[in-house]
């Protein structure tokens, strides 16, 4: 059984912290759209460059990011998504999609993604199983770490 206070194992929470702090899905965001070096990256998220350096290294470091050099004297880096960054890219894609549904007015979203149909990207979540669109009412939890269920810690059974 899990100790009091521990919380739910989740791949959700592991996953916000690599991406989860300030700024961190804002660098996904402009090295997916190509402005991968610094000082890119500095104007278009308007980060601190400290905290912006400080993200980057964690960001790389995770591999989610990958550094490559493209200029030698002075040593320059530009940064670019590493096939785990690049899987991270729906989920950018749906959390857009729903700032642009619930912050946003048709008139004022910042910008569109077109897919390769030519459409403005609707992205949505497919079951790779049965290739229907998800829903919430479809779901049902499986918790898989002994201990846990879908309400919280299970007590020791005697």
């Amino acid at each position: 059984m899990p100790a009091s206070g521990d919380p739910r194992p989740c791949s959700i929470a592991d996953t916000l912290a690599i991406v989860g702090e300030k700024y961190s899905l804002l660098v996904l965001r402009e090295v997916c759209l190509g402005n991968g070096r610094f000082d890119q990256l500095v104007r278009n998220i308007g980060a601190p460059r400290d905290v912006l350096a400080t993200r980057l290294r964690r960001l790389v470091d995770a591999g989610v990011l990958a550094k490559h050099a493209y200029n030698e004297r002075p040593q320059r880096f530009e940064y670019r998504p590493t096939q785990a960054g690049l899987e991270l890219e729906p989920v950018l894609m749906t959390l857009m999609a729903w700032g642009d549904r619930h912050l946003r007015t048709d008139d004022d979203r910042p910008m569109v993604i077109e897919h390769a149909c030519g459409k403005t990207l609707a992205p949505t979540v497919i079951c790779a199983a049965c290739g229907t669109e998800v829903h919430h009412e479809d779901l049902k939890a499986h918790p898989q770490t002994p201990g846990w269920s879908v309400t919280g810690p299970t007590t020791p059974t005697p």
